[in-house]
C-alpha cells in the first residue's frame, strides 16, 4: 500500500478541513467526500476534485480508512459500519455518545485488526508536543477551555463539547486511578449544560481542576501544570509554553532567587489537524498503535460521563429543595 485512500464523512465545518489536509498529506490521498446534505458534498468534493456521496456506505468501498467528522449522536453507527466493512476509522471527539458504544467499536476494531483513532486534537497541539517532555509527575493540574456562544455543538453537553479535550490531557499525563469526581454544571443557553466545572481526585495524590464553558466572553484554552519543582504554562491558541523550574531543595521555602529564568520552549509550526491526520496515515501504513486510541477515547468518556452523572446529581438534589 503506496498511499492511504481516505473518505472524509461529514462535510460541514471542521469536515472541510479534513478533506483539505488529506489532499496535502505525504502518505495519504483524499479518495472522497460524503455528506447528508448532496450540494454540500458537492461543494467540497468539487473543490478537490474527488467523487462525492450522499450516503456514506456508497463511499466505503472505494477507500482503505475514513475520517469521521458528523454529530456525535451519529458517530456509533458511521464507525460501526466503516469498521464492520473494514474500514480504518479516525472518528472525531468523543469517541462515541455512550460509553456503551465506545466499547463496542473498541472490541470491534480489535477483532477486525483495524485501527481506530479518536479526533483528540490537542494532542497534536505543537504547544502541547513542546511541553510534554517538562510534564512528568503533576501534583496538580488546572485546565480552562472557554468560548462565546455560537450554537454549534449544541447536540451535547459542554462536557462532550469542550470539557474531553482536558479529561483525554489530565488523563495522558496522570498515570494513576481516578478516584473521585465532584461536578457542577449549569444549563443557560442551549437547553444542555453550557458550562461545567469538575474537581478530578487520583489515587496518587495528583489533584485536576477542570472548567469549560461556551458562553464566555472572549476564547481561551490553557492549562497549568503544577509540579514540586516546577510549573509549566500551556497556551494551545497562542501556542506558547512557559517552564519555570526551581533550584534546590523544592520543599525548602519557596524564594524567587532559587527560580531560574523562564524557559520558553521552541514550537512547532506544523498544523494541528495535519499532524493527526498524517499520524493517523502512518499508523496504517506501519501498522502501530495510533498515538489515540479506541482505549483512550473510551477512558475520557467514562470519565467524561461521570462527571455528567454529578453535575445531575447536584441538580436534583437542588430541586428537592426548592
Amino acid at each position: 500500500m503506496s498511499k492511504i485512500k481516505i473518505g472524509v464523512i461529514g462535510a460541514g465545518n471542521l469536515g472541510q478541513h479534513h478533506a483539505r489536509v488529506c489532499t496535502e498529506l505525504a502518505d495519504a490521498e483524499l479518495a472522497g467526500v460524503c455528506d447528508s446534505n448532496l450540494e454540500r458534498a458537492r461543494e467540497i468534493a468539487e473543490r478537490h476534485k474527488v467523487p462525492f456521496y450522499q450516503n456514506y456506505r456508497e463511499l466505503l468501498g472505494k477507500v482503505d480508512a475514513v475520517s469521521i467528522v458528523v454529530p456525535t449522536t451519529l458517530h456509533h453507527q458511521v464507525a460501526r459500519d466503516s469498521l464492520a466493512a473494514g474500514k480504518h476509522v479516525l472518528v472525531e471527539k468523543p469517541i462515541t455518545a455512550t460509553v456503551a458504544q465506545a466499547g463496542e467499536l473498541v472490541s470491534l476494531a480489535q477483532t477486525r485488526n483495524l485501527k481506530l483513532q479518536v479526533g483528540h486534537i490537542e494532542r497534536f497541539n505543537p504547544a502541547l508536543r513542546a511541553a510534554a517532555g517538562y510534564i512528568k509527575d503533576p501534583k496538580f493540574i488546572e485546565c480552562v477551555r472557554i468560548s462565546p456562544f455560537g450554537g454549534r455543538n449544541t447536540d451535547v453537553p459542554v462536557v462532550l463539547d469542550l470539557m474531553i479535550h482536558d479529561i483525554d490531557i489530565v488523563l495522558n499525563f496522570v498515570r494513576s486511578e481516578l478516584e473521585r469526581v465532584t461536578a457542577i454544571g449549569l444549563c443557560l443557553a442551549s437547553g444542555k449544560e453550557d458550562i461545567a466545572n469538575a474537581w478530578l481526585e487520583f489515587a496518587n495524590g495528583c489533584l485536576a481542576n477542570l472548567t469549560a464553558s461556551r458562553i464566555s466572553g472572549k476564547k481561551e484554552r490553557r492549562a497549568r501544570f503544577y509540579h514540586a519543582d516546577s510549573f509549566i504554562s500551556v497556551d494551545y491558541l497562542t501556542p506558547g509554553v512557559k517552564v519555570l523550574k526551581l533550584k534546590g531543595d523544592p520543599k525548602g521555602s519557596l524564594d524567587p532567587a532559587k527560580m531560574v529564568d523562564c524557559i520558553e520552549p521552541e514550537i512547532d509550526k506544523t498544523e494541528q489537524l495535519k499532524a493527526e491526520l498524517s499520524s493517523f496515515a502512518d499508523c496504517i501504513l506501519n501498522n502501530t498503535e495510533p498515538l489515540v486510541t479506541g482505549n483512550d477515547g473510551l477512558r475520557a468518556l467514562r470519565v467524561a460521563e461521570e462527571i455528567m452523572k454529578e453535575i445531575e446529581k447536584r441538580r436534583e438534589r437542588f430541586k428537592q429543595t426548592k
